[in-house]
């Protein structure tokens, strides 16, 4: 039982509630000419002191400049990166493509302290802006940025090599001494006896320079990934719920792998007891959504706080789901909801407010998704070929921004099998199967198919995810790995086999 909480207010005066009110009442009051590189903007108050903390303290100082009705900013301030600034802090989502532009709204950023603009130059990061934006945060000392635009040039190092040796030594330094995400698969495993070996049970890490899978740890023997949902959170690995046996009795256990300690810890599980859910992990949550229970699925829905392990129930999704895809864009949470014939339904899940939007609608043939992955501002939905061919993928890609459909051009295809797991690492793709592990390059009308290693060496469906892994717990080099590359298909650039315009 939750034991009731008392409030801080509660203890406040009221005299001194009132007066804090006040205050920010007069705060908020009315708008303000505020002068820039000899442009004038108005600005509401509220805003500027909800999203600048450099005005956030000068109407608190007491100063005759926060009674004053203009203002002038100087420090060679540009009128154009305090437009962008004003425009995030709105809620719009701007496109900054001129490197002029980019370096006065990191100017901007900097100078005025806007987080919200910190964190949508950190969206927008891609490989042809991210050394700039490295550099520029470098220069008027926004850490977060900085640190973010070097795990993206880490990320995607081997194609950005030799764009990186111009910079100074110490910057490169620093984005060698990062982790890059390791593309991390496992298979699907029920719970095994403890006086068994199931020397199958591991969960493995792709060694891109010899293009072979290695071992990175084992499941704990009471975890099950049949049916069960897997996510990231802080780099942390969970493995929630999932069945054992063929009646699937459901496993109410959380369990997560910690790379840093290499080590499981464990905790309960949801408290509706479910599988075949959705599971998103998202700033330091976990959500579950749908699922089924007792072959009856289910609309029900629960967070779980990953600091403290316990779950608790939030609004129900908009009608029952079983193994829907998701995916996570700019920080927003999208579940793909099937509605036959032929049509998908993309919500979108609003945490702050706890509710359920219905974003988009998707009618195509076979327009069910199996798999949703995002980049930027975009959601890719994989879904069957024509006429149930499941050697052919088609895909179509939403923009959240511009709210607009594209289909694909061409059918994503292998020998192997179909593009149904994947996931995105900087401006790249890694899908995989038993016989192929492929990478794609992201670009502006389709996926370019750039790289193929060895397929994952397990059977049946595969869980695939992103972690960044200390350099001391990866395999050293002397360590045989569970494939090597002569055992598939050799590490190549060619798109033959791949896809068919």
């Amino acid at each position: 039982m939750e034991l009731p909480r008392s409030s801080g207010q509660e203890r406040v005066p009221a005299a001194q509630r009132e007066a804090s009110q006040e205050q920010e009442r007069e705060e908020s009051a009315g708008c303000l000419r505020v002068c820039v590189e000899g442009s004038v903007f108005i600005v509401d108050r509220a805003l500027l002191g909800n999203s600048c903390e450099y005005f956030r303290a000068l109407f608190r100082s007491g100063m005759k400049e926060c009674r004053q009705d203009e203002l002038h900013l100087q420090g060679g301030l540009r009128a154009r990166g305090f437009l962008i600034a004003m425009s995030v802090s709105r809620g719009e989502q701007p496109i900054i493509n001129d490197p002029d532009e980019i370096v006065e709204a990191v100017e901007c950023a900097a100078f005025l302290q806007v987080d919200s603009l910190v964190q949508h130059l950190t969206d927008i990061l891609d490989t042809d802006n991210c050394l700039l934006l490295y550099q520029t945060a470098a220069v008027f000392g926004l850490w977060k940025l900085f640190h973010n635009a070097a795990l993206f040039i880490r990320d995607a190092y081997r194609d950005l090599w030799e764009s990186v040796q111009v910079l100074p030594e110490e910057m490169i330094e620093y984005v060698e001494s990062l982790s890059p995400a390791s593309y991390v698969a496992l298979g699907t495993h029920s719970p095994s006896l403890k006086l068994l070996n199931d020397s199958f049970r591991t969960v493995c890490y792709l060694d891109e320079d010899q293009g072979a899978w290695k071992h990175l740890t084992d499941l704990p023997t009471e975890a099950s990934t049949s049916m069960a949902g897997v996510a990231v959170v802080a780099n942390k690995l969970y493995v929630v719920g999932g069945v054992r046996g063929v009646s699937k009795e459901t496993v109410d256990l959380t369990f997560c792998f910690d790379v840093e300690s290499n080590s499981w810890s464990e905790f309960e599980g949801p408290q509706q007891p479910r599988y075949n859910f959705t599971l998103l992990g998202h700033e330091g949550t976990l959500y579950a959504v749908g699922g089924e229970y007792q072959k009856r699925i289910m609309s029900s829905a629960e967070a779980c706080d990953t600091s403290t392990g316990k779950w608790r129930f939030i609004r129900h999704a908009p009608r029952p789901v079983a193994a829907a895809a998701s995916a996570v864009a700019r920080r927003r949470m999208f579940v793909c909801f099937w509605k036959p014939p032929d049509t998908t339904d993309i919500y979108e899940y609003v945490s702050e407010r706890d509710e359920w939007a219905l974003r988009t609608t998707l009618v195509r043939p076979q327009s069910y998704g199996h798999c949703m992955v995002a980049h930027n501002d975009k959601l890719y939905v994989m879904r069957n070929g024509p006429s149930d061919d499941f050697l052919r993928c088609l895909m179509d890609c939403y923009n959240i921004t511009t709210r607009q459909w594209t289909a694909l051009p061409g059918h994503y295809v292998n020998s192997k099998g179909a593009l149904f797991t994947a996931v995105v690492r900087a401006d790249s793709v890694f899908t995989v199967n038993r016989m192929l592990t492929l990478e794609y390059l992201i670009c502006k009308e389709r996926w370019k198919p750039h790289r193929e290693m060895t397929g994952f060496p397990k059977s049946g469906s595969v869980w695939t995810c992103l972690l960044r892994l200390p350099k001391t717990s990866k395999q050293k080099d002397q360590d045989e790995p569970l494939v090597s590359a002569g055992d598939g298909p050799a590490e190549e650039d060619s798109r033959e086999g791949q896809e068919a315009s």
